[in-house]
């Protein structure tokens, strides 16, 4: 019976998390004199399929390449410092370590709203805002970044120093080990990390709002932006434009699941 009463419980708190999701593809395909009606309607008595006249006409297809530059972008920046600073804190145990662990953690509580400002200040003088996608990657990489580092962390744990220390014997050095025994091995949380990343990154808002002025070099997030007049709002153009924009990123995580359970876990048990 305690069985049964936690699958249920768990059923409805899963109902209730996904309810904003199915409202979303249910208002994509309603009409607009639909959408608001009262008592709500949770079936389109007649579904409107205006999806690719919404990717054409909101020039969706620049959008989501801007956001996807800037998602690769950041990943590969943050996979690269990330991998060899999420290695030392994990094989390097002192007081000192501890402290910078504690001081990445803090970074990552810092919002992007907060950073914006100081941020673009400091790009300007430094003329990076001349070229504001690099300017939003670096900004988004060092939001991310610490993520990364922390999540990575877990999966260098678990490999067994005598690994690398059979390795060195044999002639390796410390960066032949690293590069040849510890990062192969801790690749799946690698993965899953820079998927992780990846994704976020792909829907990164304040920055491209607050350092890109070019329409042209939005992203996907920004152009939401589009539907929103002084006057009226239209929310069925948003709920379709979400559906296009959200589907893609709902596929990943179906698909890869598993992968990414199993690699944010890693190194939990011993």
């Amino acid at each position: 019976m305690k069985r049964y009463i936690l699958l249920a419980l768990a059923l409805l708190f899963l109902a209730v998390y996904l309810f904003p999701l199915y409202w979303m593809y249910l208002t994509a395909f309603k009409p607009s004199t639909e959408t608001f009606v009262y008592p709500p309607t949770f079936w389109p008595g007649n579904p409107q399929f205006n999806f690719v006249d919404v990717f054409v006409s909101k020039k969706m297809s620049s959008y989501l390449w801007n956001s996807l530059v800037i998602a690769i972008g950041t990943t590969a920046i943050a996979a690269f410092f990330g991998t060899g600073c999420a290695y030392a804190l994990a094989r390097v145990r002192n007081i000192g370590m501890d402290i910078v662990l504690f001081l990445i953690l803090m970074m990552q509580v810092l919002p992007s709203s907060l950073m914006a400002t100081p941020i673009f200040v400091l790009f300007n003088q430094v003329g990076l805002i001349t070229t504001p996608r690099l300017a939003v990657v670096l900004a988004q990489a060092a939001k991310v970044l610490p993520l990364f580092i922390v999540l990575t962390r877990t999966s260098f744990m678990q490999i067994p120093k005598e690994l690398e220390e059979a390795a060195r014997v044999d002639g390796a050095t410390r960066l032949g080990a690293f590069l040849r025994i510890a990062v192969p091995l801790a690749r799946n949380g690698i993965l899953v990390t820079s998927v992780l990343i990846f994704l976020q990154s792909f829907g990164e808002y304040v920055y491209s709002r607050s350092m890109i002025s070019e329409e042209s070099l939005q992203t996907a997030t920004v152009g939401l932006m589009n539907f929103m007049g002084p006057n009226t709002t239209d929310w069925n153009g948003i709920m379709t434009y979400s559906v296009i924009y959200v589907t893609p990123i709902l596929l990943v995580f179906v698909l890869l699941q598993r992968k990414i359970v199993s690699g944010l876990t890693a190194g939990a048990l011993k």
